[in-house]
């Protein structure tokens, strides 16, 4: 390995695909003629929107067959940030007469924690549940917290940051048996773990094109059929009134494309064997020096969210410019305080603050994780 750290012969290496996915080469070319030919408003009658609404229902038939859904069940959106807005939202709007009482968790994204908070504004009472210190949710303690006016229970189905997968089964079954309404957002479990909507149990799932190989700025949101819900974009009847707005053909072209492709490949394990090469190499090098985040078993094939002791996160990958990962969510990625997820799971600042995620993708190689290994190995102090 002698001479890895001249920069200037090293490749950029990409480890951040918990934050954004590049977009799949066949999720781009199936895109591309709705970008070039094929650029009519859907709701034209004329030649250049011929077809484009039979286009339309292909890309949802697309993503209702990746998550076992009828085709009427999935609104497409924005993102899955407005995805979670309209779950939240839509279904708080839709059952106030019922009650005004939501569940959630204290890791969620800042995509369900702001919106709760928001709606706390309007008269609803959310309750925020702790997780355990690898970072999971107990369906028991969300049994405890229901009450006679609870609506809605939203619970990630994989946390972005330590990866720890939820059991939103379990939590689905106890809520079935109060009536109770369940929400996941599943924008970082689709495409890594197996995603199917009765399976899981729920009766909205969220999902974000940018986490799935395909274009920022294009979602989906499951709903299940016979579930009350309100608009959350109010304009002309598109989506079959549930979200207005002129539809984005060829990003919901390249959404559809891209579940495909992720119901092919969501049982491959070459990503969670270098994953797991990447654990062990640092592991190796750092020996009691580094400590794993959230839980062993139950995670995300992709994600190691890894601690360096006693040291500071920004400041080991400030050390590697050609490394792109992340120091806890994307969102906060620049922020020298204590993740607020590995603050809920009881981490402390000497374990936390040196929190790295290092999240793999569809196109991560084992010779960019031996050289990532290689480079930590000869860049910072390991005794």
């Amino acid at each position: 390995m002698a001479g890895i750290s001249n920069t200037e012969s090293l490749k950029p290496i990409y480890l951040d695909n918990n934050a954004s996915t590049p977009v799949a080469p066949e999720v781009f070319q199936e895109m591309l003629p709705f970008l070039q030919q094929h650029y009519g408003n859907p709701s034209s009658s004329h030649w250049a929107a011929a077809s484009l609404q039979e286009t339309i229902e292909m890309a949802r038939s697309r993503i209702a067959s990746a998550i076992g859904a009828a085709t009427r069940e999935v609104i497409f959106t924005s993102g899955g940030t407005e995805a979670n807005n309209h779950a939240l939202k839509g279904v708080y709007f839709a059952s106030r007469h019922r009650g005004s009482h939501i569940i959630t968790t204290t890791i969620e994204h800042p995509a369900i924690l702001n919106p709760c908070s928001f709606l706390e504004t309007l008269g609803a009472e959310v309750t925020y549940v702790p997780v355990d210190g690898l970072g999971r949710v107990s369906p028991e303690a969300v049994e405890r917290a229901i009450r006679n006016d609870t609506i809605l229970i939203s619970v990630m189905h994989a946390n972005s940051e330590v990866g720890t997968i939820q059991p939103i089964g379990e939590i689905a079954r106890i809520a079935k048996r109060y009536g109770i309404l369940v929400h996941t957002d599943a924008a970082q479990s689709f495409g890594k773990i197996p995603v199917h909507v009765d399976e899981l149990g729920v009766d909205l799932l969220s999902i974000a094109g940018h986490k799935l190989y395909a274009p920022k700025g294009v979602g989906a949101l499951y709903v299940r059929n016979g579930t009350e819900i309100s608009p959350f974009v109010h304009g002309a009847g598109h989506e079959s009134g549930r979200r207005a707005g002129t539809e984005n053909v060829p990003y919901l072209v390249a959404l559809g494309k891209a579940a495909e492709l992720a119901a092919e490949k969501v049982n491959d394990p070459a990503v969670r064997v270098l994953r797991d090469a990447l654990k062990d190499g640092l592991q190796a090098v750092f020996g009691h020096r580094v400590q794993f985040n959230g839980d062993p078993t139950l995670n995300l094939p992709n994600t190691l969210n890894v601690s360096f002791l006693g040291m500071n996160g920004q400041q080991i990958l400030n050390q590697f410019p050609e490394i792109a990962a992340s120091t806890g969510s994307a969102c906060h990625s620049g922020s020298t305080s204590l993740s607020p997820v590995l603050r809920a799971m009881g981490i402390s600042e000497y374990e936390g603050l040196g929190a790295i995620r290092f999240s793999l993708g569809r196109y991560t190689t084992r010779e960019e994780i031996e050289t990532v290994v290689a480079l930590f190995a000869e860049r910072l102090p390991s005794t």
